[in-house]
């Protein structure tokens, strides 16, 4: 016999769950307020605080009685991790290609690319070192930043988006996740130097609307997929080419933070054109559980 489950138990879960995250997440929003700064003397509060949705996720398994392997931790298609890889450098790409040929911003940052080169101990050619560090970044980087991006997705995209999927629709889950996430993030972009320097009323537009518009894509891949490595790879891609690929190589020509990075104009449009495609095939995804398996509260 199918296993039931009431609606005010899933939504006891998620109360649970969010709970849990704020409980945790609140010592580390003191001190990036007290201290103005994600930065940590010993371990960035940023890493601390991506990881408060995870400790979140599996004590709430505990608690809940929820089974751990319900978090979607099987690989499933290769295709989808695939696309989750590729689809952050369309949105981003874009966007930059237009901000350089554009001159919002310029092409390409010989600071940076100087320091870079010198870090590494390369001597060659400005294309070179260029060319040389996308290929390591966009592969040996993905390391470091899926490490980072696996503690809030294992909450995120592994616990609280398939919860809510059982109750509401796939465009209400969206906008659920995109809510809780943003407000996640507020206290950050509100009170410590996460912002790449523009106003922060123009930020907190921007970086709502990108992220918003991001979760129909995440939400729409860890459905299709059944696993939270999809939100894991897309997270830890969207990461990886606009904070340490492309906004880097970007010179500053006066307004240039108007248009790029998650705090600016350019990447949330992008983002919601791409949001559009996946909300128009949502009729892809498995069908929500009916009512016969979600017992009335």
């Amino acid at each position: 016999m199918e296993n039931t489950i009431s609606k005010s138990e899933i939504r006891k879960n998620i109360a649970t769950y969010l709970f849990l995250t704020l409980l945790f997440c609140l010592p580390v929003y003191y001190m990036c307020i007290r201290t103005g700064k994600l930065g940590g003397g010993i371990i960035s509060y940023a890493t601390i605080v991506m990881w408060c949705p995870a400790i979140a996720a599996l004590l709430t398994c505990r608690i809940r009685k929820i089974p751990v392997s319900s978090l979607g931790w099987k690989w499933g298609l290769t295709k989808y991790q695939i696309m989750a890889y590729c689809i952050p450098v369309l949105y981003s790409f874009i966007p930059y290609l237009i901000i350089w040929i554009s001159g919002a911003g310029g092409f390409y940052n010989h600071e940076f690319i100087a320091e870079a080169g010198k870090g590494m101990g390369w001597n060659l050619s400005d294309g070179l070192t260029v060319i040389l560090y996308v290929i390591l970044m966009s592969s040996f980087g993905m390391v470091r930043s899926v490490g980072s991006a696996l503690g809030e997705e294992i909450g995120w995209r592994g616990f609280l988006t398939p919860q809510l999927a059982k109750i509401n629709s796939y465009t209400a889950t969206s906008l659920w996740m995109g809510l809780i996430w943003a407000i996640y993030h507020y206290p950050l972009l509100l009170f410590s130097n996460y912002n790449t320097g523009g106003p922060k009323w123009l930020a907190l537009l921007c970086f709502t609307v990108m992220i918003f518009a991001s979760c129909f894509i995440f939400t729409w891949l860890r459905l299709k997929s059944g696993n939270l490595w999809t939100g894991v790879i897309l997270h830890a891609s969207h990461n990886l080419f606009i904070q340490s690929i492309f906004t880097p190589l970007t010179v500053d020509t006066g307004n240039t933070n108007y248009y790029i990075d998650e705090f600016g104009i350019a990447l949330p449009i992008a983002t919601a054109v791409v949001a559009y495609f996946f909300w128009r095939k949502r009729k892809e995804l498995p069908e929500k559980e009916t009512e016969d398996t979600l017992l009335s509260a």
